[in-house]
């Protein structure tokens, strides 16, 4: 298939990247024209303009946008609706709040355009790894596109199947291979949005944890229970055959392993959104939900007074997405 990229940033480049490796053609635009240059030389068509970007594509024209949730996402998408021509699709692929989408699937449905959001995870790792894929839009528009999904999805790999799921009826069997279509647009970003809280929760876990491992040498505590432990070999160990085990984990290894005290890192740790948005989505369905929003707030408390974990925290987002911390 053909179709655009917008923004070539740390995911879209890739995005483009493994949509080429997958013989798909590929049209590229960013305000920087060197990342443009760099995607041309691998293959890629360039563009100069969003303009540009519509004259290039065959109808209907596929627009995928990868840009900064907020007003960069925000202001594409509308010179998209003014370029787009009925049947074209439009597809947010950054961490957008959900209810912008249900807006903006509105205004183009009015444009006979399909609007699709995708809550993509797989941060700088996904040229490789693939991205897993959680889709919002109309059921047309979303098989329409399904080449596209299916050739960035990480595919069965080597993952054991679930016991028991192929019994079952009415179940995807996409999302054994990555992705699925999670309902009409707002969807799939909501359950990305979900995804993201979860992802806090977890990062606070490992972060609290090694924490309290780092505490246990200090001389404020008796002589007999301080102990000089090796966190290095603690991550190590716990990801051969612990229950704790996971990517995240093997990030933290591979970061301790570098440096196991983590001065690179101060510990102010961002949040891009989605936590205080799900700690939302949770007030309004009147859920309780203490461990994210207390992941949440310790994102908060980060900046004014840190903690060796907030500095394991920082190591993970970099090491997945290649976030930068909030600056001093």
């Amino acid at each position: 298939m053909q179709l655009a990229i917008i923004g070539m940033g740390r995911m879209g480049a890739n995005i483009a990247r493994r949509l080429m490796r997958g013989g798909h053609g590929v049209v590229v635009y960013d305000r920087k024209p060197q990342m443009v240059d760099t995607l041309k030389q691998e293959g890629a068509t360039g563009a100069g303009s969003l303009e540009e970007v519509a004259g290039k594509l065959p109808q209907p024209r596929i627009f995928w946008v990868m840009l900064p949730a907020g007003a960069p996402t925000e202001s594409t998408v509308e010179a998209l609706l003014h370029l787009a021509s009925p049947g074209d699709i439009i597809i947010d692929g950054g961490n957008t709040f959900y209810k912008d989408d249900v807006r903006r699937a509105g205004i183009a449905a009015k444009k006979e355009v399909s609007y699709v959001d995708v809550g993509t995870s797989g941060g700088v790792w996904g040229l490789e790894r693939g991205y897993c894929m959680m889709i919002g839009g109309e059921k047309a528009a979303v098989d329409l596109l399904d080449p596209i999904f299916d050739a960035l999805a990480p595919g069965l790999g080597t993952i054991p199947r679930t016991p028991g799921r192929l019994a079952q009826t009415g179940e995807d069997s996409r999302a054994e291979k990555g992705y699925i279509h999670a309902g009409p647009p707002g969807a799939g970003h909501f359950v990305k949005m979900v995804h993201n809280g979860i992802e806090y929760g977890l990062m606070q876990a490992y972060a609290e944890g090694f924490d309290v491992l780092s505490g246990r040498s200090s001389d404020t505590l008796p002589a007999d229970v301080r102990f000089d432990l090796n966190l290095t070999d603690i991550a190590e160990v716990w990801r051969r055959g612990s229950v704790i085990s996971s990517w995240l984990l093997d990030l933290s290894a591979a970061a301790l392993a570098k440096d196991q005290m983590l001065t690179d890192f101060s510990g102010r740790v961002a949040d891009s959104g989605e936590g205080h948005w799900t700690v939302e989505a949770a007030m309004e369905e009147a859920i309780p939900v203490h461990v994210l929003s207390a992941a949440l707030f310790a994102r908060y408390r980060s900046r004014v007074e840190g903690t060796f974990g907030d500095k394991l925290l920082s190591a993970m987002r970099f090491g997945f997405g290649g976030h930068v911390e909030i600056p001093q």
